[in-house]
């Protein structure tokens, strides 16, 4: 392996419902497609060096998934993500590539950003289920998991969680309000449904249709502002501190014609 590459996709759409079982499959296809040169594990059954970090539930929209892969040979990271998201289908787009010069992508990705958007539910009554949520010590709800029923606190996770009004763009007649939730990674996760249980054990708040569910941001929280900072920035930073790499800073000088 010469080269590694970091990868920013989405889920959008229709496309939020496709499981990461699937998305793997998309993505593999789409390698082959574009012809990227792969790197390969050792052993028996050899396969290309993907790593997938933190992937998004099945049914959430996100603009914020993360992966990385390990080429044989160097490439132009963004000339890569053109080829590839031009193979991908539309909604899982490829939407940013950078050279990995630092390590652990994965332990950047330590909180996320989610929106919620609640039809059916005014703003007023979203801002008293919000109050509620954050003046509890502990929420605790229960989800079943691969070892059966389990029970845990929501509240510490959550490092903030706002009730916004509706977009300007939903029919006036249809209550709707937005809810913007911060919540660390930590174990076990707590995802935005459990926080949505969480809503309805304080306070009742049980939206009569399905919440729509979009992850915007993951990567590090920064604790002195409070935001969660792009986890490729980094990468990004020790790229313009240091020659590319050989063959790709070859590829990247148009060849001179005979001279006159």
């Amino acid at each position: 392996m010469v080269q590694r590459i970091r990868l920013r996709y989405t889920k959008r759409g229709r496309l939020r419902f496709t499981s990461h079982r699937d998305f793997q499959r998309a993505f593999e296809r789409a390698l082959r497609r574009a012809e990227v040169p792969m790197a390969y594990s050792a052993g028996f059954t050899p396969h290309p060096r993907v790593s997938y970090a933190n992937a998004a539930p099945t049914g959430t929209g996100s603009e914020a998934e993360y992966l990385e892969i390990g080429l044989a040979e160097p490439r132009d990271p963004e000339k890569l993500r053109e080829l590839l998201d031009e193979s991908m289908p539309t909604g899982l787009d490829i939407i940013d590539a950078v050279e990995a010069r630092t390590s652990g992508l994965a332990d950047r990705l330590t909180a996320s950003v989610w929106e919620l958007r609640l039809d059916g539910v005014e703003l007023a009554e979203a801002e008293r289920a919000v109050g509620a949520f954050l003046a509890a010590e502990n929420v605790e709800v229960q989800r079943r998991t691969k070892n059966g029923m389990r029970t845990f606190d929501t509240r510490g996770a959550v490092v903030s969680l706002q009730a916004l009004p509706a977009p300007a763009d939903r029919p006036l007649d249809n209550a709707c309000a937005i809810l913007r939730l911060v919540v660390r990674h930590l174990t076990p996760a707590v995802r935005p449904d459990d926080v949505l249980s969480g809503l309805r054990a304080v306070a009742d708040l049980a939206p009569p249709v399905p919440s729509a569910v979009t992850r915007l941001a993951q990567g590090l929280f920064d604790e002195e502002s409070g935001t969660v900072t792009d986890p490729l920035a980094p990468d990004r930073e020790a790229v313009t501190a240091a020659p590319p790499t050989a063959a790709v800073a070859a590829d990247a000088k148009a060849p001179e014609g005979p001279a006159a």
